[in-house]
């Protein structure tokens, strides 16, 4: 089987994001950049599907400029074979981004399936997947958390609230969009981790993919943080007297009773 997987570079969650100083972008200066959650969990039934498919490869790869290199090579101290970085601008869109991994994946393929996260956590578009399985002609399962592998086909499950899980059949090829549950990411050892600092990585340019600027159907602009946090207040006193003051405190200063 050719297994593909998409990723996507994003800002570690503890990093304090800051924008640029002409508000139109984030400063990426002291960003820690890391394999976004749901597409660790990509790789990882990537690599889960390998072990029960012998005869099986795994590409990775991501869309972005050179710096999505480290979280390629993470991706080949987990276990990927190869990786690929298809060179486009840090702040493409979700149809720039897609279109230049379809046509990657068409140059590299054919492919029996391509895993993604459900969303990214930078930006929670959820549409690369979608946009994917639209570009390469396959049917698309989203938001995934349990996968049986037959002869040809998947049946996947997807947790749809209230206690319900929907059951999907899908032949091969397919898109699969990984949710949490669908497994336990393994973690790269140093040695592996030393090992893929020597591989090497492809890179395909939009040019050779034929993807242009025509490509991006929305761009960003404006950036603005989140006001501050209004600072805690502690109500001291007795439980009798801290309800009587906070209750006061909802109806007077908040005014939301």
């Amino acid at each position: 089987m050719k297994i593909f997987v998409c990723i996507k570079q994003v800002p570690d969650t503890t990093t304090r994001i800051k924008l640029r100083d002409d508000g139109n972008g984030i400063d990426e200066s002291d960003i820690q950049w890391i394999i976004s959650p749901h597409d660790e969990l990509a790789i990882e039934e990537a690599l889960r599907l390998r072990e029960q498919q012998g005869d099986s490869t795994i590409t990775v790869l991501s869309a972005g400029p050179e710096r999505v290199t480290d979280s390629l090579r993470m991706a080949l101290a987990m276990g990927a074979d190869s990786a690929v970085q298809v060179d486009l601008p840090g702040d493409g869109d979700s149809t720039m981004n897609a279109s230049a991994l379809a046509a990657a994946i068409r140059r590299l393929g054919p492919a029996d399936i391509v895993f993604t996260g459900k969303e990214a956590i930078d930006d929670g578009a959820a549409a690369v997947g979608q946009a994917l399985a639209v570009l390469l002609d396959m049917p698309c399962v989203t938001v995934v958390n349990g996968i049986d592998y037959g002869d040809g086909a998947i049946t996947c499950r997807r947790d749809v609230g209230g206690g319900s899980i929907e059951v999907i059949e899908s032949p091969l090829p397919v898109v699969v969009a990984a949710q949490v549950g669908l497994n336990e990411p393994r973690y790269a050892t140093a040695l592996n981790i030393i090992k893929a600092k020597k591989k090497p990585i492809d890179t395909l340019t939009a040019e050779e993919l034929g993807v242009t600027e025509a490509n991006r159907k929305t761009r960003l602009k404006n950036f603005e943080l989140p006001p501050p946090k209004q600072p805690c207040r502690i109500i001291e006193g007795a439980p009798a007297d801290q309800a009587k003051e906070l209750i006061r405190v909802l109806a007077e200063e908040i005014q939301a009773i």
